[in-house]
């Protein structure tokens, strides 16, 4: 294993060799599965008791997983490098700098790591101020008595003869006004810092769609096996009736595709290595989205990260999402313009394969393969409406495999020089 291999990516390594499953180790050192993920792909630093009951439930010891501390800072300092190339670090010198500056070693490896926090937080933060119509709705009652103020202010200053019936009801107005804006702005505070609700609360159907999706893991076993939606749907208590009717149309079309491809064949498929959707597209007769869409449908394989998907609507908006490990993806919106799904979109009916690498993780790089899929509601005299699907795989690196550098979004990559920007990044780019 080469040194640049992390603690976190050591026990990923060891738990697949041993053939545990994630949560079966997660429910070992009592973590929940998420963290323990997270851990995994070194978004989380890990030492002391946890490390050592990890390498107990491994079967090894702890410094066949840590390498000792020196080689993560090196690790570290390697990947702060590769993020700022233009800074010109000697590499080949690290292990001098490390030897000789420890505290400067390790001050430049938690600058690094808390950029990478901070950057987390602006792209979470800009993609709730663009999308978060609860926000937007917050950010509007402010601005809305912040106005009133200042309107009843004006008047009271610019007019010296005022009756005084009129004036006690302006110093009302403005009380009035004045708590409520406090009380808005208290509102946008808590609301700006609760990451939790953001996660878990929707505000649109498609939200709630995607949160009742991510609840069953997008996988339901009752319509694998031939069962009705509307069954699976009256457990859905908390869908509003809009999500309800897109819930509704999820999960007929996933019931139809379950018959044409049965799970036992996307297993396979998986378990395989790397599929390609258009070969199993031909060998089945099926579409290519709806083998897409089979794919990231089947439960999460022993040793396997999860498989990812982004479906998006004819004007490029990310309409729903099924996250993997390693690779952002907005939660509304426009995502960025390298990706496939948007290649797709444009010649509709043809499959797009990229190997992706996402410029501000320290994630594995992952497969995608992308198709739109054209549609005529109106007829053929009307227009084609289309919608893509991209799957995403993620695959362990390989130097002599090329990659393609992307974001999340333009607004908060950290790209620089990228021929596809379409609007300045708010994220750091240069020393």
């Amino acid at each position: 294993m080469p040194r640049s291999a992390l603690t976190g990516t050591r026990i990923r390594e060891r738990r697949t060799l041993l053939g545990l499953k994630q949560a079966e180790l997660a429910r070992a050192v009592e973590i929940s599965p998420s963290y323990l993920n997270l851990i995994e792909h070194n978004r989380r630093r890990i030492a002391g008791k946890l490390l050592g009951e990890i390498a107990r439930e491994l079967h090894v010891e702890v410094a066949q997983l840590t390498r000792g501390a020196e080689a993560e800072l090196l690790d570290q300092l390697g990947q702060a490098a590769a993020d700022l190339p233009q800074a010109g670090a000697e590499l080949e010198r690290s292990d001098e700098f490390v030897g000789r500056f420890p505290g400067w070693a390790a001050l430049v490896q938690a600058q690094h790591r808390r950029m990478q926090e901070l950057q987390d937080r602006i792209e979470g933060l800009s993609d709730r101020l663009s999308h978060d119509p609860r926000l937007s709705s917050a950010m509007h009652e402010v601005l809305s008595k912040a106005t009133a103020i200042r309107s009843a202010a004006s008047i009271l200053v610019e007019t010296e003869d005022i009756d005084e019936a009129w004036r006690r009801r302006f110093h009302r107005n403005l009380h009035g006004d004045s708590l409520a804006l406090a009380e808005s702005a208290q509102a946008l505070t808590s609301f700006l810092d609760s990451e939790d609700e953001a996660r878990t609360e929707a505000g649109t159907p498609w939200e709630e769609l995607e949160l009742f999706l991510e609840s069953q893991r997008f996988h339901f076993p009752a319509l694998e096996e031939g069962g009705q939606p509307g069954a699976v749907l009256e457990e859905a208590t908390e869908l509003t009736p809009p999500a309800q009717d897109l819930a509704r149309h999820y999960l007929e079309r996933y019931r139809r595709e379950a018959a044409m491809m049965p799970l036992d064949h996307v297993v396979a498929a998986l378990e395989a290595g790397l599929p390609d959707p258009a070969r199993l597209a031909a060998e089945t007769g099926l579409p290519v989205a709806t083998v897409l869409r089979r794919l990231a449908s089947a439960p999460q394989l022993p040793g396997q990260d999860p498989v990812g998907l982004v479906f998006c609507d004819g004007t490029g908006q990310v309409a729903m999402r099924k996250p993997t490990s390693g690779f952002l993806v907005p939660r509304t919106g426009h995502a960025c313009p390298l990706w496939p799904v948007y290649e797709a979109l444009a010649s509709p009916g043809r499959p797009v394969a990229r190997r992706l690498a996402h410029s501000s993780t320290a994630g594995m790089p992952v497969q995608a393969y992308a198709v739109a899929e054209p549609r005529w509601p109106f007829g053929s005299d009307g227009p084609c409406l289309s919608e893509a699907w991209m799957v995403l795989l993620p695959q362990q690196e390989d130097p002599k495999a090329s990659v393609l550098p992307v974001g999340s979004a333009c607004r908060v990559c950290v790209l620089a020089d990228c021929p596809a920007r379409q609007e300045p990044s708010v994220m750091a780019s240069g020393l």
